[in-house]
């Protein structure tokens, strides 16, 4: 081979591999563009999941009056958080109706959230550090606090009269057994599957009290005028709305779905509706 052949050879062989190489930092380049357009996106896979669904899966309380209550007769869910549940609906997919309520209860609730059986819990769920260990929680979208449910005429008229020979009765899986148990050191709690099973275990002499947020005894007190709430509320329970941990963009969505319904008064409007009065400031 003479050496001009060579030479020939040698070029056509570096410009092989300048090509290939300029063929692979255009595959390099184009793979970053899609990464950063696909970071860019502000729709995540759980948005995206529930936009290709068509409806929102939300866990609910059927046994709150005020808060989520199934009608027997109807079969309707009604209720403040029902309200917010289809206003988030509204938010993400245009429609408030696209929605569909699972009943959660207190016990229920995170398990079935973090099983994939519902998108969120909208079901008068206190933010605490424990939660948030397992779910991540939006804005607070309701001040409650705990207090106590009595018979008419009962010796008890706040927490200052409840001792260790108190029965109280509440809802497994609810902070306010941790709470009440805190406050008073001893105490024996009657624990039941729901609220309604915990009002009629009240009603038949099973406990003195019964012990939740005042938001959900108020609802009882409403349903039966022998009952009343007593004293004033002993914790703070800011309610917040649950979503699987990581969802940020399902989070986001809550919040600007809240922040929307107070700007524009239907948060006033809604609170008033269920509790009777507006919301403090």
């Amino acid at each position: 081979m003479t050496k001009s052949w060579k030479l020939l050879s040698v070029m056509m062989v570096a410009a092989l591999f300048v090509i290939a190489g300029c063929g692979n930092n255009n595959a390099a380049n184009n793979t970053a563009g899609n990464g950063n357009a696909a970071g860019g996106e502000t729709t995540s896979e759980a948005i995206a999941k529930i936009k290709e669904r068509g409806k929102l899966l939300v866990g609910v309380k059927y046994d709150t009056k005020l808060f989520g209550l199934k009608d027997p007769g109807s079969g309707e869910v009604e209720g403040f958080d029902i309200d917010i549940s289809k206003a988030i609906a509204k938010h993400i997919l245009g429609d408030e109706n696209a929605i569909e309520l699972k009943e959660v209860t207190s016990k229920t609730r995170i398990p079935m959230l973090n099983n994939g059986e519902i998108d969120m819990v909208v079901a008068t769920m206190t933010i605490t550090e424990e939660r948030k260990k397992e779910v991540d929680f939006s804005d607070v979208y309701f001040q409650a606090g705990q207090s106590l449910l009595v018979k008419k005429g009962s010796p008890i008229t706040g927490i200052q009269d409840v001792t260790k020979d108190t029965k109280v009765l509440g809802s497994k899986g609810a902070t306010s057994i941790k709470n009440i148990k805190e406050k008073v050191p001893g105490i024996t709690v009657l624990e039941f599957d729901n609220y309604q099973d915990a009002f009629s275990a009240l009603k038949a002499g099973q406990g003195d009290a019964l012990t939740t947020d005042d938001s959900i005894l108020y609802g009882m007190a409403a349903q039966d005028p022998g009952y009343e709430v007593v004293g004033e509320p002993f914790t703070d329970e800011p309610y917040g709305i649950a979503v699987q941990k990581g969802n940020t963009d399902v989070v986001q969505a809550v919040n600007d779905t809240l922040a929307e319904l107070k700007t524009s008064g239907d948060y006033d409007a809604i609170y008033t509706k269920w509790i009777g009065k507006a919301p403090t400031k």
